[in-house]
């Protein structure tokens, strides 16, 4: 099969190596893509505590495809059936994963990309927020993650602003159901019920903080992989708002946020095809991080076919 390899930072090539069997328990996936996640930008700039060459198909993790054999034991989903899946080496046209971390796709979805680890943490993320009907919620950093959040929250009867440097994240927010959307220079003064940080760096961490009431909520569900932070914990402590960590490390949460992705999509709940704004093949897995980490005005989420 074909794979591409990260060899070293910032440098990728496609290489034909054995494709891979599954093993008891596992399912054998033909893949047709996967999604480029901003959290392996550190792998292709060369952040110190990788090792290169990654394995074929690292860091691929967002993959969706079709079922093609069963490992011993495993006698579900049968072969043919289109699946979201959690496995690690999807950047390829196989990949194997445990046929517990498998997420069939409904009919709806047939012919669509699913990226569902990336849709599932939005999901999972969400359920964290405890957002109720009325409540006022800020999204900060209005990207993949932060869009699937704004749609959410404004279903869940929330009014929502949405705040992020790029005119056309404002664009989608709007079009997603934000009542309210400012560039990060623009924040008002506003205090919010919930806020919910979704890019990852310092300055919006801090944005957020200051943007969350008094006994409020702040739910950091941006990636923040590139260092410590700094937090004015004086002003967190004296103002008793609840921090959450909307990270998920428990496979069986994963799956099941996926498995509630799908069937929002499906019954047109999330819209989704907007925000996928460019698409590269294997053999430009290269370009496509290189427009990740440059984020034209244009880019929002890149998907890599197999």
């Amino acid at each position: 099969m074909r794979a591409a390899t990260i060899a070293a930072p910032g440098r990728s090539r496609v290489e034909v190596v054995a494709a891979p069997t599954a093993g008891p328990g596992e399912v054998l996936l033909r893949l047709e893509g996967c999604g480029l996640c901003a959290s392996s930008l550190a792998v292709w700039e060369g952040a110190p505590w990788f090792e290169y060459p990654l394995a074929p198909g690292e860091p691929g993790h967002e993959g969706w495809g079709v079922v093609e054999a069963l490992g011993d034991g495993v006698t579900w989903p049968e072969p043919g059936t289109r699946v979201a899946a959690l496995s690690y080496r999807a950047f390829a046209e196989r990949d194997v994963a445990a046929a517990a971390v498998l997420v069939p796709l409904p009919p709806e979805l047939d012919g669509r990309p699913f990226p569902g680890e990336a849709i599932g943490c939005a999901v999972n993320a969400f359920h964290r927020c405890r957002i109720e009907p009325g409540q006022r919620v800020a999204v900060v950093g209005a990207g993949f993650l932060g869009l699937l959040l704004v749609q959410l929250a404004a279903r869940a009867g929330a009014e929502v602003t949405a705040l992020s440097r790029r005119e056309l994240a404002l664009e989608l927010a709007r079009d997603a159901g934000a009542v309210h959307a400012f560039g990060l220079e623009e924040a008002p003064d506003t205090e919010f019920d919930c806020v919910i940080e979704a890019a990852g760096v310092q300055a919006t961490l801090d944005l957020a903080a200051r943007l969350t009431r008094v006994r409020g909520l702040l739910v950091i569900a941006g990636y923040h992989q590139d260092g410590p932070r700094q937090v004015d914990l004086q002003s967190w402590n004296w103002r008793g708002i609840d921090v959450v960590n909307a990270h998920e490390r428990n496979p069986a949460v994963y799956v099941r946020g996926m498995r509630e992705g799908a069937q929002l999509v499906a019954d047109g709940t999330l819209e989704l095809d907007p925000l996928y704004t460019h698409r590269f093949p294997l053999e430009r897995l290269g370009d496509a991080f290189e427009t990740l980490r440059t984020r034209p005005d244009d880019f929002l989420k890149a998907l890599v076919t197999a």
